[in-house]
């Protein structure tokens, strides 16, 4: 046994601070749960409410099945409640403030160090996206449970802790399919440098084995389809913004101001100090994580999802090596949580100025969510004014999946039922019946559909067209329509 696991092993356990942290994840919940009835609902959370109530299906062309099933589900149980759509996302999210600081305590944290990795945690982006329900909000709190749980297994050696986090990788496997590289690069690194007995121990295969058997259902979906996950990668690679923005983009989420300088200071604690070396393998993981998802054009907010060791080693290191630590750390926590309310949509629905230098004001969630309903009165109206036996054998179509979900979500009212679509997981979901020989097109590109028409009318100049006149069937139509 290496010296560097004998410290870890041996280390005192800290009394958890359990008070304290709870009053910060509390606040967090409150301050989301206050601003979650506002303003309407999101693209991507109609989206993903759509795809789970009316679409309910094992697989989705860009994501596993659980967001879009707790979506649905929420909205069956609290039909139009924007605050009960969102209340998992705000336990998440508080959750994960608590989790935060249990990974202090198990890097030696005592009671101010705890506090403040939970402060970190609750002022970082991660709580400003959790204003809605979404694959890559719930995410990095299952991340940092399975971080937390293998953490406590370096210290304390027990195995069924490796278990549990075969467990919460495979609800996080059927959130995203992302944790795998965690592991991948979190065990190669434990090889490189320790602890290597991590890899002999069975329980770690036994937790991998429950995580495959628990995905089987969304890889037959995906494997019966075609495999279209292996698209979205593509389609997530193309609109990469360069290396600056997605390095900018991906640490400015930490927290503009402290909680950047404690994710860089955490991360550089727990490569190169002495003290964490026990944990070393873990910092590398994350290193190479940023890496990789630099290299691969991933997604900035991909990084959300490893902030909490970091944070937690910010912490530990400046509660024990900066004499009068609280004098600084404070107020500037105070000052994080500021920007992030700032960030949360407090707002009058009417404001327009969405920032403030790097802050990002929460006004621009109103920007985001109110047009789409007056998109859908467009055509709704002109759905629903259409003479009966020619809106029977009208089917209604949208350019995009925004668009698509919008529609059909508040197209109700009109009595708009179904919408159909091309792009992306719409494409799966069905096709206008054969009755449907003419067409009501929400989008910007006219000729789409042209082609397969005999005419087409414009209603709205540059956004709602009428086909008429089908020329083929949907069944020769439909694969021409695929877009991504």
């Amino acid at each position: 046994m290496s010296i560097a696991t004998q410290t870890v092993r041996t280390g005192q356990e800290q009394v958890f601070a359990r008070l304290p942290v709870f009053v910060v994840a509390a606040l967090a919940a409150a301050a989301l749960l206050a601003t979650s009835g506002r303003y309407a609902h999101g693209f991507d959370e109609l989206y993903f409410l759509m795809a789970g109530r009316e679409h309910l299906a094992w697989g989705y062309f860009d994501q596993p099945p659980l967001i879009p099933a707790l979506a649905g589900a929420m909205d069956t149980l609290f039909p139009g409640s924007l605050v009960m759509l969102r209340l998992p996302m705000t336990l998440a999210a508080a959750a994960g403030v608590v989790v935060t600081a249990l990974i202090a305590r198990e890097l030696g944290g005592g009671r101010g160090a705890q506090v403040l990795a939970a402060g970190l945690y609750a002022s970082s982006g991660v709580i400003i996206v959790s204003h809605w329900i979404g694959t890559y909000v719930f995410d990095p709190f299952l991340w940092t449970v399975i971080v937390w749980l293998v953490v406590r297994w370096v210290r304390v050696r027990r195995d069924g802790l490796l278990v549990w986090a075969g467990v919460v990788t495979a609800i996080s496997l059927e959130t995203k399919f992302l944790i795998p590289a965690f592991w991948a690069l979190a065990l190669l690194a434990a090889l490189v440098l320790g602890p290597r007995e991590l890899l002999r121990r069975p329980k770690l295969w036994l937790g991998a084995g429950i995580a495959v058997v628990a995905t089987i259902p969304t890889l037959l979906w995906q494997a019966s389809n075609g495999w279209p996950y292996l698209i979205m990668n593509d389609v997530v690679s193309a609109e990469f913004p360069g290396t600056w923005p997605f390095l900018r983009d991906g640490f400015l989420t930490a927290g503009v101001g402290a909680g950047v300088l404690a994710f860089v200071y955490g991360l550089v604690r727990l490569i190169f100090s002495r003290e964490l070396r026990g944990y070393r393998f873990l910092g590398v993981a994350i290193f190479a994580l940023i890496v990789a998802f630099l290299l691969l054009h991933g997604r900035s907010y991909y990084l959300m999802s490893v902030f909490a060791l970091p944070f937690a080693a910010a912490a530990t290191g400046f509660a024990r090596h900066v004499p009068k630590w609280r004098l600084v750390a404070w107020p500037a926590m105070v000052l994080s949580a500021v920007i992030t309310l700032a960030g949360l949509p407090i707002y009058p629905a009417t404001m327009t100025r969405t920032s403030f230098g790097p802050i990002t004001l929460g006004s621009s969630f109103a920007g985001g969510e109110l047009p789409q309903q007056e998109l859908v009165k467009a055509i709704g109206e002109t759905y629903a004014a259409l003479p009966p036996e020619q809106r029977a054998r009208t089917a209604v179509y949208a350019e995009i999946y925004p668009f698509a979900a919008a529609t059909e979500f508040y197209g109700q009212r009109y009595g708009i039922d179904r919408v159909y679509s091309g792009h992306r997981g719409y494409w799966y979901f069905d096709r206008p019946p054969e009755s449907a020989d003419s067409v009501l097109f929400l989008g910007f590109d006219p000729g789409l559909l042209k082609p397969y028409f005999t005419s087409v009318t414009p209603v709205v100049e540059g956004l709602l067209w009428r086909y008429d006149g089908r020329q083929g069937s949907w069944d020769e139509i439909w694969p021409k329509l695929e877009r991504h």
